[in-house]
């Protein structure tokens, strides 16, 4: 979902396009059915359900998508009426450009199934977010980093410093 379905032009400027809730896929395949280019970011995300841990991918700029349109061509019109797009952001009635070089930073850290991969270079006292396990959106500290890509941190449990090994696939800076 969201790879390219033309080539890039050198005349092609990309812009952010906000699409209708829980509607991403639709205004991807609408989008690519029109040959427009579309790039849509995801992160994997885990989240407490029911007493499990689920992992989901979601869009990495929740319910927003970058669309490749020729600079001073028309194709920012057909994109507002395309099913499931809302609108493309815009300013004084005219698409607002996505500075030169974002979107390929962002294809540079990206799986080939659009996955934004985190990169593993934490430090030790770097803050951190635990992004998945049964302390998910807890914070710490980093107190020690080992060869095999884990990390004890320091989380404050119930009012007491407990170092906790995580694997640093599953952090987020702060």
């Amino acid at each position: 979902m969201g790879r390219a379905m033309a080539q890039t032009n050198k005349d092609a400027i990309w812009v952010l396009v906000q699409f209708k809730p829980n509607s991403n896929a639709i205004a991807v395949r609408n989008l690519e059915r029109q040959g427009i280019e579309v790039f849509l970011p995801r992160v994997e995300q885990t989240k407490r359900v029911g007493g499990r841990f689920v992992k989901s991918v979601k869009p990495l700029f929740p319910g927003y998508l970058f669309a490749s349109v020729e600079h001073g061509g028309q194709a920012w019109r057909v994109i507002n009426s395309t099913y499931g797009v809302s609108r493309i952001v815009s300013t004084a009635g005219k698409p607002s450009r996505v500075p030169d070089g974002l979107v390929d930073a962002i294809k540079s850290r990206c799986s080939d199934d659009v996955v934004v991969e985190v990169p593993v270079d934490f430090k030790q006292g770097d803050m951190v977010k635990l992004a998945s396990g049964p302390f998910i959106e807890w914070v710490g500290e980093i107190v020690e980093m080992t060869p095999d890509q884990r990390a004890w941190v320091l989380l404050d449990l119930m009012g007491r410093q407990t170092r906790v090994a995580i694997d640093t696939r599953d952090l987020l800076e702060t």
